[in-house]
């Protein structure tokens, strides 16, 4: 979806909220859905405040709501690059460029990444045979919200990741260099970048979380996505895993964690878990937010 697709989806939602609901409807869907607030009093207009909230979401979440508020007419385009089947449901989405001869160990990067929310993508790995994968690199590249350039030796030299870089840096998302025997060059050598050299995976992918989440391209979007793991958590130690994360962080947004509340009541193994409804009050306690009760 281009600039002008996107300022007209929004519009045409932003209207439709406005026929639909009142600002405090409009204020609770959002709180709902992880898209930022603010305070309402200063607008008089529905539409106006929609439009500068939807502003700042996901293309997903975008064409998310468009569908849950029945909105017609949707560009084919638009649905097709809101549909693509590689990212995990809620996660992160994170574009891994890499050179092919890096494949085995950006599987594994990718796999450890899971532990923070987060989707990687690896080229090699995700597409299916029967697809036609440059579309699908396309859509992984228009979808993304950050990307990892895995700089090993070589990767300069490779057409497709320069390309891959290029266009994260022309999307305006977050680069996050990675140093595996290659320093940062070019339009990437601005940021700065992770040291990989006798690293284990694990520390990588922890180093690259700490990017994204003290970066203000990222943090908002990486947070929701930890918090709606936590959220749609089936054991103990996914729970205790999350929370661990989420312990150690600073700052949370508080209508992060007041949508973590609204989302852990519909999970009924949570729900009826006392010892692990605790532990996540004692988290929000922290960050001074009213404990979930229990019903007696």
């Amino acid at each position: 979806m281009n600039g002008l697709e996107k300022v007209r989806l929004v519009e045409d939602i932003s209207s439709e909220l406005q026929a639909q609901m009142t600002f405090s409807d409009i204020e609770n869907y959002f709180l709902i859905h992880g898209v930022p607030l603010e305070d309402t009093s200063s607008y008089s207009s529905k539409r106006v405040y929609s439009k500068k909230m939807l502003g700042q979401v996901s293309e997903e979440l975008l064409f998310k709501i468009a569908n849950e508020i029945g909105l017609k007419n949707l560009p084919r385009n638009i649905v097709n690059s809101s549909e693509v089947y590689i990212w995990e449901g809620g996660y992160f989405k994170l574009f891994l460029s890499h050179l092919s001869s890096f494949k085995n160990q950006t599987s594994n990067l990718q796999l450890a990444l899971k532990k923070y929310a987060i989707s990687g993508f690896v080229a090699h790995k995700n597409i299916e045979p029967t697809k036609e994968w440059l579309n699908e690199i396309e859509g992984a590249l228009r979808n993304m919200d950050a990307l990892v350039a895995i700089l090993t030796p070589g990767f300069e030299e490779s057409r497709w990741c320069d390309q891959e870089v290029g266009v994260a840096i022309g999307r305006d998302v977050l680069v996050i260099p990675i140093k595996k025997g290659l320093d940062p060059y070019g339009f990437i050598g601005k940021f700065q970048g992770i040291q990989a050299e006798n690293k284990t995976v694990a520390q990588v992918a922890n180093a690259i979380f700490e990017v994204l989440v003290k970066s203000p391209k990222t943090k908002y979007k990486i947070l929701i996505s930890l918090s709606e793991a936590l959220s749609k958590a089936q054991s103990v130690e996914e729970v205790r895993e999350k929370l661990s994360i989420l312990n150690s962080l600073e700052g949370i947004p508080t209508d992060i964690l007041e949508k973590l509340k609204l989302q852990i009541l519909d999970n009924s193994w949570l729900m009826s878990s006392w010892e692990q409804i605790e532990s996540i009050n004692l988290m929000l306690s922290k960050n001074k937010i009213n404990s979930i009760q229990l019903e007696k």
